[in-house]
């Protein structure tokens, strides 16, 4: 927690400070959570064209891959869609890496389910039922008579630890339940199985599937802002020490407000 705490007042220490310093030309790499994905790609694309020369490579994996490629120094930016963990810290401390946090974007985690279900929303004590597997049938929440597929994302995602941590409380997912790789692949598994309900980032959010309340509540930016919404969490960009040139200058365009208009643009919610 001290950890935390610590990489917390450095975080904000450096916004404060966000600006300083330009050196351009050099290459960006940016690695993990497929949440983040979207917010990265469209900032680098922006960034880029007006800094030509600068490249900015970018790919997904989930937030505890990007973590480990900050860790092993294979990355400069470190996307996250949760915090890091204090084993993480440790292990980049002993690799003299001493990651920290930049928060970029709020987001809501919103259960999804294939557009022809008659449910409208649930509670999160029904929904961590539905994940541990003791709710198996829609019928049970108001539904029609179908069995309830189940389609999480696998332990590497950033998103499912949230999920975990504010759905199922720690308790495990079901066996039988569908792993999947990122946001994209849920919301593509979900629109195809009127059995099957997941979880996505506010941003991957589209018309092939149908959100569900949470509580009574909307995802939104206004809901997710005030606190009202239940499944919310901050999106992170971590890098190894107060980043420098080419980095500095690109997460300092993410938290500017055209960068935060971009993080609108892709769904998310912006930090103002």
């Amino acid at each position: 927690m001290k950890n935390i705490i610590k990489l917390l007042c450095i975080g904000v220490i450096f916004c404060a400070l966000a600006g300083a310093g330009t050196a351009f030309g050099e290459t960006v790499v940016i690695k993990g959570s497929t949440t983040v994905l979207p917010v990265a790609q469209g900032a680098a694309e922006a960034f880029m064209a007006a800094h030509p020369g600068v490249n900015i490579s970018i790919s997904g994996g989930g937030s505890g891959n990007g973590i480990k490629a900050l860790v092993d120094k294979s990355t400069d930016i470190a996307n996250a869609s949760r915090f890091i963990k204090d084993k993480e810290v440790k292990m980049a401390q002993d690799n003299d890496v001493y990651p920290v946090p930049h928060r970029v974007a709020m987001d809501a985690i919103v259960p999804i389910v294939h557009t022809s279900n008659p449910v409208t929303g649930l509670s999160i004590e029904q929904l961590s039922l539905i994940y541990q597997g003791k709710i198996t049938n829609w019928k049970e929440v108001g539904g029609s008579d179908l069995q309830i597929v189940v389609v999480s994302r696998d332990t590497s995602s950033g998103t499912y630890e949230v999920w975990e941590e504010q759905v199922l409380h720690k308790e495990k997912v079901t066996p039988r339940a569908q792993l999947q790789a990122s946001n994209g692949a849920v919301v593509q598994a979900v629109s195809k199985n009127k059995y099957a309900i997941g979880y996505i980032g506010l941003g991957y959010l589209n018309s092939d599937v149908r959100a569900l309340n949470v509580n009574g509540i909307t995802a939104s930016n206004a809901s997710v802002l005030s606190g009202a919404y239940p499944v919310a969490r901050p999106l992170f960009m971590f890098t190894n020490g107060w980043p420098t040139g080419t980095t500095a200058e690109f997460i300092t365009f993410v938290l500017s407000p055209k960068g935060q208009e971009i993080v609108k643009k892709e769904g998310y919610v912006p930090l103002y």
